[in-house]
């Protein structure tokens, strides 16, 4: 999965909770954070990680792939949420945003 694949899921009312049913997420996890497989780039696939796993590194690997921390879940759902009150955005556009956001702010 792609972040565009992720917006395009959750900006047509995708929930959380089936997301998280789908991908065999531990509900108990204090947090579940976006990476993206190295190299970064706007077509990088995701892997997504119980903070658990992760510590919050900045690089983490899983399964031999290298992987860059974007942002937790929590921090992309509530953008998801603010989106939806301001329209005229394009998909692709909001995941410029937030690719922007993950490689120069976070």
């Amino acid at each position: 999965m792609k972040l565009i694949d992720l917006i395009i899921f959750f900006r047509r009312g995708g929930a959380f909770e089936d997301f998280c049913r789908d991908q065999l997420f531990d509900t108990e996890s204090e947090a579940i954070e976006i990476y993206a497989q190295e190299p970064v780039n706007l077509e990088s696939q995701l892997g997504f990680f119980p903070i658990e796993e992760t510590g919050s590194r900045i690089e983490f690997q899983s399964g031999g792939i290298l992987y860059h921390n974007f942002f937790d879940f929590f921090y992309f759902l509530d953008a998801i949420e603010d989106i939806r009150r301001s329209e005229g955005l394009t998909d692709v556009e909001i995941a410029q945003k937030l690719f922007s956001y993950a490689i120069n702010d976070a």
